[in-house]
């Protein structure tokens, strides 16, 4: 009797974490029948899915729960990165990949009689992100488990994520995003971790029985805040860290006396209240609601954070006077900022710390990112508003501009630069400026490329550069080869192993080692991986848009969120004059193309939804014009995010990277693509600089005003009509768009765009225009020469180390955050050490 228990231990235990096939196979059937609760006769394909994340959750597992022993470690400094934003991608296929586990899962499956791919095209896409901030973090949030740092990263649940997009008669339609109707295996409620979270009310002062001034807020409302815990494994490590996202819940979710008095709706009128805060990624805030929702939120997420951290700080034994040694607290852009308010305000009215303290703790825990260049994205909100909803957070911050501007006046600037210093814009109606609390209460504050970081310091930061320079510099951003190389373009992960090993997967440096054996059956393989990548990407585009494109031309690919400065329009002013060629001389010989366009504009950006439909009305006439044939196809693929990026990457030829020099802050989809050998036509902007130095200039093909000379041309006086009438071919493409050409029912459709290109430009293109004309020429030149174009394409690729997330997280580990990693301690998991004693 008793040996049978023994071995029945031993079973259970290996059902757990067993990796032989027919373990898993027992494991997955198991979880089919005792979580869904589901017989194989009558499961779905979620079911199945859900059995097979379980099954690998489970596998997780105590990598997950030692890594979280290690946050404790008195040695350890952790990583608290907080973003409003966290764009994750599916979680199945990355979990196999680092857990290095897929080949016997699939065998499992494949001897079940299921198919793995079908199973990882089931998950639900959490879309928790806008675009390259989400992604950004996702990207590092991977690097900080490979390179083995403590680190939890902090954000919002939000209940519907970024809108799903669909095309209907050529214009975006948004579609909620249900990513949790079916269920989230990946995340664990944490209920007993739940905070409460203030808003609105107001202060009152007193004196503490030391003597002390104080002051003492009183929330009008209070929010609970319910952790939900996702880990995030390290490739080939055993660390897993955790992402802890905040849902927004009532303190009590219903009133039983009001229903008792017939108020049904106002029984449960405060948990719906609280429940909207996380309802939605980043409300419409055009109008004052959203504005307010979207500060709450921001204030939401942060205060539970903080709350977080300070009650593990305790949990160790530690005081808050050391708060800043235990914990690195990156701010994501300045959706974040008002954490710096929120820590004095908890150092100070809860935990009696003096002001001189506090603000050392807070400086030193802090460090900031900048995002942008543009003016108008540097947040900044209502003082009434603030005033309404952070009654507290305001008088602090009055408080701090206050000794802030008092030490900066001691060094006598001007009433200019005191003003452009201040956290409260006085211009007018009264703001606060939330990059500039970030600067002030950050020890470090960096930019995303080195081009981005140098515009950083001598415009939009210029002032605060002037008086702390010590704390600015740069960070080049980086993606993830695990996501970007190993699980979106597996074959070519596994060319590039047989040639070097391994390795490159985490140290892409070397790919370097390519350039040894990159001789003819190479270039041969890479070409076969390339057409095969293409005719795979063919396929979805005609069975999500009934478009047929043929694989050997080139494929010219624009993917990013759609944006006037991102400057698809001038990828299709190119299309249209390329058309346009064709029409005067139908037998002209051209080089094949298909362009692919994706991405979302703002539901409130009516200009670049315009964009969108300028897009697929020039496709319509495009595609079916029988003189053109398939020498051109035009293709907007709907509902852009990680998995449509996926797919997209490994199969381009040419990535499209055209901002208006001086406008992007980096961009990381120009790495994906480089790093899935596409080459690059772009201006000088953001980290296309960078990408440029290490694939050479011969790798590149540059177009366009440089940022200097952008700036150089408005200060003179730039007046895009003169460049208009002065070039013949774009004031035909032009006309083209104004008069109704691809737009025959609505002769004035597309007039707001061209008026605004004719009269204003404000992103130069048809300054760039022939410039970027003559580029494209060249580049159909080059694809002629197969054997030339698949040398390049190697080229960049190999010379993309510098670009991989790793070495930005060792950098920010280094420079910034002074954190060193920890290797994590597995205790195999043991049922009679892990009992219940009662």
């Amino acid at each position: 009797m008793v040996s049978e228990r023994i071995h029945d231990i031993v079973q259970i235990e290996d059902d757990r974490t067993g990796l032989d096939v027919e373990t898993l196979r027992r494991a997955i059937a198991d979880n089919l029948y005792f979580l869904q609760g589901r017989l194989p006769e009558t499961a779905s394909t979620n079911d199945f899915y859900l059995a097979l994340a379980y099954t690998v959750r489970d596998r997780l597992m105590s990598k997950w729960l030692q890594s979280t022993r290690t946050y404790y470690q008195p040695e350890a400094r952790v990583v608290g990165y907080l973003s409003a934003e966290f764009l994750l991608g599916p979680h199945l296929e990355n979990h196999l990949i680092n857990l290095g586990i897929r080949e016997p899962i699939c065998q499992a499956l494949r001897t079940s009689g299921l198919d793995l791919q079908k199973l990882i095209d089931q998950e639900e896409e959490p879309g928790l992100g806008n675009g390259g901030l989400g992604r950004l973090a996702a990207c590092y949030m991977d690097s900080l488990s490979t390179l083995e740092i403590p680190a939890i990263g902090y954000g919002i649940r939000y209940e519907f994520g970024i809108f799903d997009q669909e095309i209907r008669d050529g214009w975006q339609v948004e579609i909620t995003d249900k990513w949790l109707q079916y269920g989230n295996p990946w995340e664990i409620p944490r209920p007993d971790f739940a905070v409460n979270v203030g808003f609105g009310g107001y202060t009152e002062s007193y004196m503490d029985s030391q003597g002390h001034y104080r002051v003492r807020w009183v929330p009008g409302q209070v929010v609970k805040g319910i952790p939900y815990d996702t880990p995030i494994s390290g490739y080939q490590v055993s660390t897993v860290n955790t992402l802890r996202l905040w849902k927004a819940e009532a303190p009590e979710s219903f009133d039983f006396q009001a229903f008792n008095r017939g108020n049904y709706y106002g029984a449960v009128n405060q948990k719906v209240a609280s429940e909207n805060l996380t309802k939605v990624l980043y409300p419409n805030d055009e109008l004052v609601q959203g504005k307010e929702l979207r500060l709450e939120q921001q204030f939401f997420f942060v205060s539970c954070s903080l709350k977080d951290m300070i009650r593990m700080h305790l949990r160790s034994g530690k005081s808050l006077e050391t708060f800043h040694e235990k914990f690195a607290a990156q701010l994501n852009d300045t959706h974040p900022a008002i954490a710096v308010a929120e820590l004095m305000r908890l150092l100070i009215d809860m935990h009696q710390m003096d002001w001189d303290s506090a603000w050392h703790v807070t400086q030193n825990t802090f460090a900031f990112t900048n995002h942008t260049l543009l003016p108008e994205a540097l947040e900044k909100w209502p003082i009434a508003l603030f005033g309404k909803l952070l009654p507290r957070h305001l008088e602090l911050i009055l408080e701090i501009n206050y000794r802030f501007l008092a030490q900066v006046r001691s060094h006598s600037p001007s009433r200019e630069v005191l003003a452009n210093l201040s956290l409260i814009d006085e211009r007018g109606d009264r703001y606060v400026r939330m990059a500039n609390l970030a600067c002030v209460g950050s020890h470090s504050i960096n930019g995303v490329a080195a081009l981005h970081t140098e515009l950083v310091k001598s415009t939009i930061l210029k002032d605060f550069y002037a008086i702390s320079p010590e704390k600015f510099n740069n960070k080049t951003n980086g993606v993830t080869p695990r996501r970007w190389i190993v699980q979106s373009n597996p074959r070519l992960a596994h060319l590039i192993s047989s040639k070097i090993g391994d390795g490159w997967i985490r140290q892409l440096d070397d790919l370097q080692y390519l350039a040894d054996v990159a001789d003819g059956d190479f270039r041969r393989e890479w070409q076969q991986i390339k057409l095969a990548n293409k005719r795979d990407l063919a396929a979805h585009i005609e069975q999500r848009t009934g478009i047929v494109v043929n694989p050997t031309s080139l494929f010219d690919v624009q993917v990013k969120r759609i944006h006037e400065y991102k400057r698809q329009h001038l990828n299709v002013l190119h299309i249209i004059t390329l058309y346009n060629r064709i029409k005067a001389d139908p037998d002209i010989d051209i080089q094949p193309r298909t362009f692919i366009f994706g991405g979302k504009a703002a539901p409130g950006y009516f200009m670049a939804k315009l964009m969108i439909k300028l897009i697929t009305a020039v496709g319509d006439v495009v595609n079916h014009d029988p003189d053109v044939g398939d020498r051109l196809k035009v293709v907007f693929l709907p509902d852009y995010n990680v998995s449509f990026g996926q797919r997209v990457y490994p199969a381009a030829d040419l990535s499209e990277q055209i901002s208006t020099a001086g406008k992007e802050a980096s961009g990381t989809g120009n790495m994906k693509f480089s790093m899935n050998g596409a080459l690059t036509i772009g201006t000088l902007d953001g980290a296309n600089v960078e990408i440029r130095d290490a694939v050479g200039e011969d790798n590149f093909f540059l177009f366009g005003l440089r940022t200097e000379e952008v700036a150089d041309l408005k200060a003179q006086g730039y007046h895009p009509w003169e460049v208009y009438q002065g070039n013949e071919t774009l004031r035909a493409v032009v006309d083209q768009v104004r008069s109704g050409t691809f737009s025959p029912g609505h002769p004035d459709l597309f007039r707001p765009l061209t008026d605004a290109l004719l009269h204003h430009d404000p992103f130069m293109l048809l300054a760039d225009y022939q410039s970027y004309i003559d580029c494209q020429d060249q580049v159909s030149q080059a694809y002629r020469d197969p054997d030339h174009w698949t040398g390049m394409s190697i080229w960049n690729t190999l010379n993309m180390g510098r670009f991989s997330s790793d070495r930005a997280i060792r950098e920010y580990c280094q420079e910034i955050w002074k954190v060193s990693p920890i290797r994590v301690q597995l205790e195999s998991y043991n049922q009679a050490s892990a009992a219940l004693r009662v």
